[in-house]
């Protein structure tokens, strides 16, 4: 499938200001917006029309209300085209390159996502509506608190969010039939590969000398089959010893 250079998870803002709205601002508040209509035509034009054909996936991403998981001051650009800043250095990613790369786990309704980046929740709610269960894990306390009330006040029960640096995986929930990380790194975590099923996929973004692309990798037995898909932009993946 052949697609175009991505904007994903790229740091927009400091964070300075963002930080302090963003524990304040999703209160239920109105911008008179017609948020159902941009929703839809949001996954029309930006993720059906540029190649993602799962239906499971897209009606997933019709339903989420993408809004409620930005600061209030973002959420009249909730739908657009583009990540945007939710504090602490972080972003939500594009809406097309949240479809691309849940698409290429190839999930199913019985199947137990590992999610390495929580930020928003957004995305882990996207997932939560095609499969079992979501464990998403975020290194930015704050975040995960935030994400966690969001999702609960949604109604996403079947998502559990911890605030701890995912480089080692959620080993007492493994193994997971697909992993998805949203943190650019120059390797892929060993942890992370030992918690896949067999058959499991991971998609994650590497970091090399030129830039960031997207790997795919489908573990079988002892054997990982590893796909270059195409160039992103994540924000770096950190540890808490960083």
């Amino acid at each position: 499938m052949g697609i175009g250079p991505l904007s994903a998870l790229q740091p927009m803002t400091d964070g300075s200001t963002l930080d302090v709205e963003l524990m304040t601002s999703n209160n239920g508040q109105s911008t008179g917006l017609d948020f159902e209509e941009l929703r839809r035509q949001m996954v029309e034009s930006q993720v059906r029309r540029r190649g993602v054909s799962d239906e499971k996936l897209l009606q997933a991403m019709v339903s989420v209300p993408r809004h409620e998981f930005v600061p209030f001051s973002q959420r009249e650009r909730a739908y657009e085209d583009h990540a945007l800043p939710i504090g602490y250095g972080q972003t939500i990613s594009q809406p097309y390159i949240v479809g691309y790369m849940i698409e290429q786990l190839r999930l199913q309704a019985d199947h137990r996502v590992l999610e390495i980046g929580t930020g928003s929740g957004y995305q882990a709610a996207v997932l939560a509506r095609i499969v079992k269960e979501v464990y998403s894990l975020e290194i930015v306390d704050a975040l995960a608190e935030r994400a966690e009330t969001d999702l609960i006040r949604l109604g996403f029960t079947n998502v559990f969010v911890r605030a701890t640096d995912g480089y080692d995986g959620w080993l007492d929930h493994a193994p997971f039939d697909a992993i998805i990380v949203a943190a650019a790194l120059d390797h892929v975590p060993q942890p992370l590969l030992d918690q896949l099923t067999d058959r499991g996929r991971m998609i994650i973004p590497i970091r090399t000398w030129h830039g960031q692309h997207l790997v795919l990798l489908e573990k079988n037995g002892p054997d990982i089959r590893k796909e270059h898909l195409c160039g992103v932009v994540f924000v770096p993946f950190t540890r808490k010893t960083d």
